[in-house]
């Protein structure tokens, strides 16, 4: 895959601040020790803290469990996976930071352009917007658009509207994001470690890696390129299974741009870290060979990288978590 960078259009991913709500909205997970905890005050307190549950769906599973045990084994805390006392008092999870109401703005609407599916026609497009408002309230609070309907029962998905307030888990973080001293990718746990300048898993993203085991890098590479809003060079030899293409086309930019967000390019030819059109298929389907991340945690991990960062790729029974 090829992308190279495009001028960034200012709001595309959002940053905002909105007026939080006190909710306790789709039941509990139950903890360690019989505490009972929010699921999506969780996933999002994981989220913010840079220790990625998956895309938010308030059904807490094995990346949810991988996360948790990350965010322990990072402060020091017994590695359990679960959401126990000490894990939940550390995330500062309860229930004025689960949620926010979020307010649907004009500027959120120019965002939506339902892009076509034929490459010929996506490639005569400026860019490749959202499918439609819930589209990008979906990628606004890292949440499935099931998760979506749940928090919001009382409005119709595809009749929303400027103006309308509608409930988003609560991911926005003022935290600063740990440099990378390098990158470790799982290849069987599909995980990307960002490990610090002392050796510390300081933050764990999701990832969808290639189909074809063939494809799947070894050994170790580093980052080449950090590019926002790329620009995607289609080539019919690299998807074979798109029918009556054959030049190289121009994807514009967007948010459903092939590639997504962003760009990392890696030292080996044709590989990058990158963005996704579908967030919820991280981790679920497979890549052409490179590495998939959710728009938002690709945006999360250029902030951490930079050209020479260096990328070990490993299998999980080599893996283990740094610790203090």
């Amino acid at each position: 895959m090829n992308a190279w960078p495009a001028a960034q259009s200012a709001g595309e991913h959002g940053s905002m601040t909105q007026s939080l709500v006190s909710i306790m909205i789709v039941g509990t997970l139950c903890g360690a020790g019989g505490s009972s905890v929010d699921p999506v005050g969780l996933q999002a307190a994981l989220d913010r803290a840079g220790f990625s549950p998956g895309i938010i769906d308030g059904r807490p599973g094995a990346k949810t469990r991988a996360a948790l045990e990350a965010f322990q084994a990072y402060h020091g805390l017994p590695i359990t996976g679960e959401a126990d006392s000490a894990t939940v008092k550390a995330l500062k999870v309860d229930e004025h930071s689960a949620l926010i109401r979020y307010t649907i703005t004009a500027a959120d609407k120019k965002l939506v352009d339902p892009p076509p599916r034929n490459w010929q026609d996506k490639a005569r497009r400026k860019r490749l917007g959202y499918k439609s408002l819930a589209d990008l309230l979906i990628e606004r609070g890292h949440c499935t658009r099931a998760l979506l309907a749940r928090l919001n029962p009382k409005r119709n998905l595809d009749r929303l509207k400027v103006g309308d307030e509608v409930l988003l888990p609560f991911v926005w973080s003022d935290r600063s994001l740990p440099a990378a001293d390098r990158l470790e990718i799982d290849l069987d746990r599909k995980i990307v470690h960002v490990i610090d300048a002392d050796g510390h898993v300081a933050a764990l993203l999701h990832c969808s890696i290639a189909k074809d085991k063939h494809k799947r890098p070894k050994g170790s590479c580093k980052v080449i390129s950090v590019a926002k809003n790329p620009v995607y060079l289609f080539d019919p030899k690299m998807w074979p299974e798109v029918k009556g293409v054959r030049q190289k086309l121009h994807i514009p930019p967007g948010p459903r741009n092939p590639v997504g967000l962003c760009w990392i390019g890696l030292s080996l030819p044709g590989y990058g870290i990158h963005g996704t059109p579908e967030p919820e298929m991280i981790g679920k389907t497979g890549s052409h060979g490179c590495f998939r991340l959710t728009n938002w945690d690709a945006l999360r991990l250029a902030k951490m990288v930079d050209v020479g960062t260096p990328i070990r790729f490993r299998s999980a029974d080599q893996a283990a978590f740094a610790r203090r």
